[in-house]
């Protein structure tokens, strides 16, 4: 063989093996792609990521929430001026708070059949369209003889708290990481707190009680004027700005879960797996018997303060007011702690029995004639029985992983609202016929039994252990991984091996 022949040759077998390197190279980089989705062969780990964005849609539905939950108590919080403008009694004013409840209760299984086959953006646009709606019908119900069109207002919004309720968990979920749910879930509670707080403060302040039925006609009129505005604001946002999900999950159990082809879920099935979930149902149990005193003392709080203290509206607002800012910041504390301990069972049945422990020193401080009292003693109550709202809505979406947040959420809501009216019907009557002392006392058995009853609830943590087992399999996959990077240094083949 000639030299030139000998170059050609080497050239053509170089040109060769950078040809097959490259090759190998290209399936390697396809192999490390088929591992980074498969794993032992069963389980695959796909790609997550967080999203900035994800804090402007928990904010906004938190906004809306509160222009939503702020209208449930702004007839209760000054029935007696609204008895006087409508010429209507106190229970039928009461209705006006437990339109609320009794809406929820029939229509919470076609919604979150909604929000499970639409998604949260549909359901989103729905709830801020009837809230508007009602506000603006409650604009043109500003007269003495238009006590049913103000109902119909009423009516409308307490539609809108149907497509509310059952989203934050669904929020968190969808939106944030595995060590920030809880957080989020709190954020999504945390509007529709800072609503019934503000429903509290402001209507006895723009809705003063006076004597010239024009005079209060107006200061009414402008309430439900100021209320419109936002609804319609809020109502223009959520349709140009809020998004359905990331364009990638933010959890391997998020991933999971969308990996489910839509044909293989069965609403039906769902609802009848979790009733079947017994620490699910025993939750839904204790859920519902909390947050019905805690709607039972918001609904009937004026009654009960302008008993005791005469002509104290404005002050009775400022305890409800109390009551509500204090369970706002147990719920971010509560949310956040569970973020940082995983701690469901122990910090929900922690909560739980303070909230016993505040609903009996508030009821055996109520009559002292000390105001001062009343505000620490409904302070102290609102901080653990309004702050337990979403550790109820986390726990719950851990006892029933991978069903929808918003079922398992539904279910809980459907509980508190039936609990709610009874409890409200019952302790109205009670009182009247009674005491507003031995009311209350009603509401504490209750909440003991509710107590009990979280003690038995098993801590099954399935979200929790699906995003461990994601974890651990990709520990072992980078272990491999590593692994096999070192067998490949301390065995390299060189050509004179080759030889």
């Amino acid at each position: 063989m000639s030299e030139k022949e000998a170059l050609e040759d080497a050239k053509l077998n170089e040109e060769q093996t950078k040809e097959n390197h490259v090759k190998l190279e290209a399936g390697d980089e396809a192999k490390h792609a088929e591992d980074q989705v498969e794993l032992d062969g069963h389980e695959r780990l796909r790609p997550t990521r967080l999203y900035k964005r994800r804090w402007m849609i928990v904010l906004l539905f938190s906004s809306y929430s509160l222009c939503n939950s702020y209208q449930w108590i702004q007839y209760g919080i000054i029935n007696n001026i609204f008895m006087r403008f409508y010429n209507v009694d106190a229970f039928t004013i009461d209705w006006m708070s437990m339109i609320y409840m009794l809406t929820y209760i029939p229509f919470v299984f076609p919604v979150t059949w909604l929000l499970d086959k639409k998604g949260l953006r549909v359901v989103a646009i729905v709830a801020t369209a009837l809230n508007c709606a009602g506000t603006w019908i409650k604009v043109a119900s500003v007269r003495p003889n238009l006590f049913a069109v103000t109902f119909l207002g009423q009516l409308s919004c307490s539609f809108a708290q149907v497509f509310i309720l059952g989203m934050p968990s669904k929020i968190a979920s969808v939106w944030f990481g595995s060590g920030e749910v809880s957080t989020a879930c709190s954020i999504g509670v945390f509007g529709n707190q800072l609503g019934i707080a503000i429903g509290f403060l402001v209507p006895p302040i723009l809705v003063p009680n006076v004597d010239d039925m024009d005079e209060l006609a107006h200061h009414i009129s402008v309430m439900f004027y100021i209320t419109a505005g936002v609804a319609t604001l809020l109502f223009i946002l959520v349709v140009f700005v809020f998004q359905e999900r990331p364009k990638l999950p933010p959890t391997q159990a998020q991933a999971t879960a969308n990996s489910i082809p839509p044909e293989q879920y069965s609403y039906i099935s769902s609802i009848c797996r979790l009733l079947r979930n017994k620490p699910f149902i025993l939750l839904v149990i204790t859920y519902g018997l909390n947050v019905g005193c805690f709607y039972a003392v918001g609904t009937l709080l004026n009654h009960m303060i302008i008993e005791h203290y005469p002509g104290e509206e404005v002050n009775a607002g400022r305890i409800g007011l109390t009551i509500v800012i204090a369970g706002m910041v147990g719920s971010l504390i509560c949310g956040i702690w569970l973020d940082k301990t995983k701690t469901y069972k122990q910090t929900t049945l922690a909560v739980y029995f303070m909230s016993l422990v505040g609903m009996i020193v508030y009821a055996a401080t109520l009559n002292l004639g000390h105001l001062w009292v009343v505000f620490i003693t409904a302070g102290a109550l609102g901080f653990f029985m309004t702050g337990y709202l979403p550790l109820g809505f986390e726990f719950a979406v851990e006892l029933t992983y991978p069903e929808s947040e918003g079922t398992s959420s539904g279910l809980l809501n459907c509980s508190a609202q039936v609990f709610g009216i009874i409890f409200t019907i019952c302790q109205r009557k009670i009182i009247e016929n009674y005491s507003t002392l031995a009311g209350n006392i009603f509401l504490c058995v209750f909440l003991l039994i509710g107590t009990i009853i979280t003690g038995l609830i098993k801590s099954d943590l399935r979200r929790q252990n699906a995003n461990l087992l994601a974890k651990a399999a990709a520990e072992r996959q980078m272990s491999g991984q590593d692994y096999g990077a070192t067998a490949l240094i301390s065995d390299p083949q060189t050509p004179s091996s080759q030889a």
